[in-house]
Formats: C-alpha cells, sequence, structure tokens
C-alpha cells in the first residue's frame, strides 16, 4: 500500500504546465531522487506530494495515520534553536539521546543553540529546519534540496542517516553522489511527465541514453520501413522473409567509442603554451583573522594545466585561499611579491608570485555587477561576441543556451532573471573573458544537472589551469584531476581524493598537519617542490619515512580500511538487489519457455535469453562471494 499517490494530477500556471496528468505514488521503504532542469517541475511535484500545494485539477491523497515531513526550499522559522529542534524536551533528556547529538554535531555544531532563527542567515535556517525534521518520527521524507549549505562531511553524514533511517523518502537534488548513494529510483521531470528509471544517478544515465538509442532506432527504422513500402509499390510483393531479431546492447555498449573526457595531454601542452612555467606560486604564506589563523606558512604552486579541487570544513579558509590565488581584498604586493599588512580584517604575510601571462577568471560565490537594465544576452555580448572553446567556436548566445539560459530568457532584464539564471550569466561572462586560470567557488550552487553537465563538458576542453572550491563530490571529481584540503591550517595533498579527506576526519587526523610533498604527477607546482627536496609547510614529525599514525593506519594483509569496507558493503547491497531482478527474470523465461513448447523459432529466442540472464547472474553471485569473504574479514578503523 502506497503512502502517498497522486491520480491525474495537473498543475499550471497560466500556459505554462508543470505536471500533465501525473499519476504515481510512494509505498513505504521507496528511496527516490527527482531530477530535472530548473524550472521543470521538481518542487511543484514535492509540494504536491506533501499536499502543500493546490492541484489545478487530479488529486493527491495520503494513507491513513500516515506521518509525512516536508523541507521545502523556502523556511520560516520563529524561536530558538533549542526549541525548533526539540522542542521542551529538557536538556539532559536529548543531550543523552544518541541521535539528538550526532544532529548537533553534523547539522549544527557552529550554531548557538540560545541563538534565535530570526537572527541566522538563511543556509543556517535551513540546517536547523532540517535538523529539526530528522528529529521527528515521520514515514515519509520529502527533502526539496536538502544538501544545500552543508559541507562534504555533512552531506555524508546525511547520506548515511537517510540509508539507515530504514522508512521512505523522495529527495530533489542536484548532488549526483548523493543520488548514487542513497537512491534505488530516479524520477525525471521533464515536459509536465515524470519518467522513472531503476537505480541512482548512474544507472538514470545509462537508462537515458539507452532511451535516447532507442528513439533514434526507431526513428531509422521508420525511414527505412518507408524506403521499402516506395520500392514495394514500384516492384510488386516481395518475396517472403524471416522476420529481423533486434536486441538491446548490453550498456558498456553505448559507451565502447566515446573517448576519455578530456585529452590530458594535448591540455597540458596548450596550457603550457598559454601560461608558461609560473602560474601562481605561494611560499611561506599566513593569513589570520581576529587572531585565529587560517593558512599557517603555506608552501604552494599551481603549475600549467593543474586542476586541482580544495576541500575543507567550513570555515576553514578555502574562500579566503582563492581570495589570494585571485589577488581580491588582499594588501598591495612588493615588486618581489611580498604580502605584509591587512585588508578586509585579514593580515597577510608570505610571498606570491603570479605568472606575466596569467589572465586569471574568478567566479565568487556572489554575482559580480551587471548592469541590471541590460538584457542577459546584451551583458554576456559586452564581454566579447564569442569564444573559443576546445577546437571550436561559440557565439555569446550559443554559449548561455548551452549553459541553460535558452530562447527568450536571453532577453530578459538581468534585474528580472532568477538566481539560477544570474548564476548561469556570471559563469558565461566569465568563460567569454577567455582567462587562462579559473578559480571557482562553489560554481555548482543552484545549477540543475544538465546544466552541471554541460559546464562539466565546457570545462573538459578549457586549456588552462583550475582550482575549484566545492561541496559537490561529483562534481569536483568529474573536472579535477587532485585533491588538496585544509586542514589545521596547512594544505595536505590527498592522494586518494575526498575519500581519503573523509577517513582522515573519521579517524581524528583532521587535526595533524599538512602532508609532505606529492609524488610525481601531482601537479606541476606539487613535482618542483618534491624536486628541491623541501617543503614549507611540512611538519616535524610527518616527513618522508618517519615513523608514526600514518604507517599504523596503513592496512596489513587483507583486512578493509573503514572506507573499503563501507565501500564493499555498498556493492553487496547493489548486487543484491540486482541479483534479485535476474532471478525474476529467469522465472518469467522459465514460465514463456513452457508457455511456447509449440513455437520453434521462440523457444530458440527464449532460450537465448535464458542463458543470457544466467550467464550474467553466475558473474554476478562470484562476485558476490567475493566481496562477502572480504567484508567478512578484520577490517581496520
Amino acid at each position: 500500500m502506497n503512502i502517498v499517490n497522486l491520480e491525474a494530477a495537473v498543475k499550471a500556471f497560466g500556459t505554462l504546465v508543470l505536471l500533465d496528468h501525473v499519476s504515481l505514488g510512494v509505498a513505504a521503504g521507496d528511496r527516490i531522487g527527482v531530477v530535472g532542469r530548473n524550472g521543470s517541475g521538481k518542487t511543484t511535484l514535492l509540494a504536491a506530494l506533501a499536499g502543500a500545494d493546490d492541484l489545478t485539477s487530479g488529486r493527491s491523497t495520503k494513507a491513513r495515520d500516515a506521518q509525512i515531513g516536508y523541507l521545502p526550499q523556502s523556511v520560516q522559522l520563529t524561536g530558538t534553536v533549542r526549541e525548533i529542534v526539540f522542542g521542551t524536551l529538557p536538556e539532559h533528556e536529548w543531550a543523552a539521546d544518541a541521535r539528538g547529538r550526532g544532529l548537533l554535531r553534523a547539522l549544527l555544531s557552529d550554531i548557538d543553540t540560545d541563538a534565535r532563527a530570526e537572527q541566522l542567515s538563511g543556509g543556517e535556517r535551513r540546517r536547523v529546519a532540517l535538523a529539526a525534521l530528522l528529529r521527528g518520527t515521520h514515514d515519509l521524507l520529502l527533502l526539496d534540496e536538502p544538501t544545500n549549505h552543508l559541507d562534504i562531511e555533512a552531506i555524508r553524514w546525511l547520506a548515511g542517516y537517510l540509508i539507515s533511517y530504514g522508512k521512505a523518502f523522495v529527495v530533489v537534488t542536484h548532488d549526483r553522489w548523493f543520488l548514487d548513494e542513497v537512491c534505488e529510483r530516479t524520477w525525471e521531470v521533464a515536459d509536465g511527465q515524470v519518467h522513472s528509471y531503476e537505480g541512482g544517478y548512474s544507472a538514470y544515465v545509462l537508462a537515458r541514453a539507452e532511451r535516447a538509442r532507442q528513439a533514434a532506432a526507431l526513428d531509422q527504422r521508420r525511414r527505412s520501413l518507408l524506403r521499402k513500402e516506395l520500392a514495394w509499390l514500384r516492384r510488386g510483393p516481395p518475396a517472403r522473409t524471416s522476420k529481423p531479431r533486434f536486441r538491446i546492447e548490453a550498456a558498456t555498449a553505448l559507451i565502447s567509442g566515446e573517448p576519455e573526457p578530456r585529452d590530458g595531454v594535448e591540455l597540458l601542452r596548450l596550457a603550457a603554451a598559454r601560461l608558461g612555467k609560473t602560474v601562481i606560486e605561494l611560499t611561506d604564506v599566513s593569513v589570520s583573522a581576529g587572531g585565529r589563523t587560517l593558512l599557517d606558512n603555506v608552501s604552494w604552486q599551481l603549475g600549467p594545466g593543474d586542476r586541482i579541487g580544495v576541500v575543507g570544513v567550513n570555515g576553514s579558509g578555502k574562500t579566503t585561499l582563492l581570495n589570494l590565488l585571485a589577488r581580491v581584498d588582499v594588501p598591495a604586493e612588493s615588486p618581489a611579491g611580498t604580502l605584509a599588512g591587512a585588508a578586509t580584517g585579514l593580515e597577510y604575510r608570505g610571498h606570491v608570485v603570479t605568472g606575466q601571462t596569467v589572465r586569471v577568471g574568478y567566479l565568487t560565490q556572489e554575482p559580480g555587477p551587471v548592469d541590471p537594465g541590460l538584457r542577459a544576452l546584451e551583458a554576456a555580448q559586452q564581454v566579447r561576441g564569442s569564444v573559443q572553446v576546445g577546437k571550436g567556436e561559440l557565439s555569446a548566445s550559443q554559449l548561455l543556451e548551452r549553459l541553460g539560459l535558452r530562447g527568450d530568457r536571453q532577453w530578459t532584464p538581468v534585474a528580472e532573471l532568477s538566481g539560477g539564471e544570474r548564476r548561469r550569466l556570471q559563469l558565461q561572462m566569465l568563460l567569454m573573458a577567455e582567462p587562462n586560470v579559473l578559480l571557482l567557488d562553489e560554481p555548482t550552487n543552484d545549477l540543475d544537472i544538465d546544466t552541471l553537465t554541460e559546464l562539466e563538458d565546457l570545462l573538459d576542453g578549457f586549456p588552462g589551469s583550475i582550482v575549484v572550491v566545492s561541496h559537490d563530490r561529483y562534481f569536483l571529481e568529474r573536472v579535477t584531476d587532485h585533491v588538496l584540503a585544509l586542514i589545521d591550517t596547512a594544505l595536505a595533498f590527498l592522494p586518494g581524493g575526498v575519500d581519503e579527506y573523509l577517513d582522515r576526519l573519521d579517524a581524528g587526523e583532521a587535526g595533524k598537519p599538512g602532508t609532505p610533498p606529492a609524488p610525481e604527477g601531482a601537479g606541476a607546482g606539487t613535482r618542483a617542490q618534491a624536486a628541491s627536496g623541501a617543503r614549507a609547510d611540512t611538519e616535524p614529525g610527518v616527513a618522508d619515512g618517519a615513523d608514526g599514525a600514518d604507517g599504523a593506519d596503513e592496512p596489513s594483509g587483507s583486512a578493509l580500511s573503514a572506507g573499503q569496507l563501507r565501500e564493499a558493503r555498498k556493492e553487496l547491497a547493489r548486487l543484491e538487489r540486482q541479483l534479485h531482478r535476474l532471478s525474476g527474470r529467469e522465472s518469467e523465461l522459465h514460465e514463456a519457455l513452457a508457455a511456447a513448447a509449440a513455437d520453434y523459432t521462440r523457444l530458440i529466442d527464449l532460450g537465448d535469453d535464458l542463458r543470457a540472464v544466467q550467464a550474467e547472474k553466475a558473474v554476478l553471485e562470484d562476485r558476490w562471494l567475493e566481496l562477502a569473504e572480504r567484508a567478512a574479514g578484520p577490517s581496520v578503523p
């Protein structure tokens, strides 16, 4: 029995129809992710399921006594944080509750529980509302962009919470890692309809590609049939032929001829030609604010063609690092690149050298100044009429189109654009200026998944250096080659990427100093420092070859680390779902074989299908046994 149902639901705003006779339901235990372009109706769908928005026609129903929790994008809260999250529960009771402590630690660690909600920022209010919702007991959670304003660690915590929650939920988010991690079904909202796909984001992408391939094949077949019909009319009845057989190819066939996302060697060659050897170098740089140190004697080089992701807890200094690289709100330097003095409340010292050919493009979290009277396309064309992207050229209008600002919206005055549309325009103007170094501070904010995919494709062809600060793990792993973490005022190189960063946090290493220089291949800047045999921010006790915690943390023998164990268990769950589906398909084929005993041609087809299913099932069973054996062995915490 479903917890909530939509029956022939229609929701229209004037001539714009967002839901067009949509019928669907959410059952107990469903874990559903919702994707679609901005403005396609995702929020409207969630509000309809929650019963928070009147439908134009149709109806929304819920099971009797069903408890539904709803987190909208905009929340109004009154009272103190403590009252909103814990109600009248005495402090000694909620402080002793493991779930309450987990919520505080993961979502509200930097918020005073006695603070009034009216005085909090929009992001802080969203986190308080999320914490209050998760404190309750619900049969179904409806979450609209719950990962907004959360850092990587909090997003991972929320994913784990929802997986262990055991109840149904529907979540709208543009965080593709999160969708893959928690969802078993994906709804795509497009053209007033809701299309359902099994699996998380990765499975959805493959299924959508297969749907597009089938549509193209169907169109080709129609044209072929028309040609045959014309030939028949001219020649008369053709000879009898056997009917054609069609097979849906394996998902790997969809991408078998697809090249790598970017040609790293060619991009590095172009970057070196455009940038030279020196891009940006930091030497013994320190930054402090009000007695609190953000960066302490940091030395690092950004080389030509480097693609770097930067992670760290909120307030660790990630945006300060980007400002430093971009020379924004920093004191004037001497000809030698020496920093000294204060700017915007921050104290600086050290040396910063920027290459003579460097042209920095800096995407800040706040939209840059644009004449509000200009139309979007006019503002874009003021920068440049066209831009070179990879080996091709795009006009200002074409680039806006790729970034999701389409048709008449390009002629909308800037003052009337939504926050997401302003973000697209900001990105477009940045790329039109043809920088050779891109600094991107939370570039995924307010962008839908399709626009993020277009942006990733554009960055694949960018022949320069990129530094990205983002809480979107999927985006970081997609567009960068190396990850740095701001840990305890130092920059630490993480060969294992975001997974290593999270494992360090789990192991309580967030307070340790930065790591020694990275090995060969970690970017030009790191290679240069490794060749010199020294690094300014290396601290005693973590030098190469030193005995200590790093050596102790290495797994011995066949033991799995905590991160590897989580991945193994996650894959086991996926394999079990696949094996369950294949067993069902195997039973269906056996029944079909029995029913088609008199149809020899049909028996051959069904026999081929059955053997293919059994072969796939055997491979998955072998993999399951291998993983189960590893997961059952000793693990390294």
